[in-house]
């Protein structure tokens, strides 16, 4: 049988930036990865409705960031449930998907959270079911120093990644002053921002 082996990066891409980007790209390199699926989320279980980018804007930004790599994709599976989202449920219903879809493909799967929400994970909801579902590797900037997650060691990975200190909460700021956010973002992303005023 087949093995493939396809990553998960869930999070609120609001919006999406460079450092997204260049954290899928360097755990696809390291973990031999064959695809990056981005999995925008409908409504964070952990953080209250803000304004902003719509869930349906924060899909499209993803889909306009992530058109030009081939090994990336988009899945509406988030958005388009109804309710909290949680990891578990995200990794259910991926599984569930490719399952039914290549049912003669065996498929490798892998989480991708940054680091902080990595070393909460006992937090998230079936903690053990989700390290059950995927390896989880959490991204992190070069020195910097978390609190390792209660999980057995062969569960989950510690990946630096050099542009990790680009944040979405800088670059929504920027945009609400009216300040450039070129280099931060795709320039499809930077335009679709200015031209829905989106975080003004």
């Amino acid at each position: 049988m087949t093995t493939r082996r396809i990553g998960v990066m869930g999070g609120t891409f609001d919006p999406i930036h460079h450092g997204h980007l260049v954290a899928a790209s360097e755990v696809a390199y390291s973990f031999k990865l064959d695809t990056v699926l981005f999995a925008p989320t409908g409504q964070p279980w952990h953080k209250s409705p803000a304004p902003g980018a719509t869930p349906e804007e924060r899909y499209l930004m993803t889909v306009l960031a992530t058109s030009t790599d081939d090994r990336f994709d988009v899945t509406r599976v988030d958005i388009d449930r109804e309710g909290p989202t949680y990891t578990v449920d995200t990794l259910r219903d991926l599984r569930a998907q490719y399952e039914l879809n290549f049912p003669n493909l065996e498929t490798e799967w892998f989480f991708i959270t940054g680091a902080d929400a990595l070393a909460d994970i006992m937090e998230w909801r079936g903690p053990q079911e989700v390290i059950a579902l995927a390896h989880i590797i959490g991204v992190t900037r070069p020195g910097h120093e978390m609190r390792h997650p209660d999980l057995p060691a062969d569960s989950w990975t510690l990946l630096e990644i050099p542009a990790m200190a680009i944040s979405s909460t800088n670059i929504r700021a920027r945009a609400g002053r009216g300040e450039p956010i070129n280099y931060l973002v795709p320039e499809s992303v930077a335009n679709f921002i200015g031209k829905r005023k989106l975080y003004q």
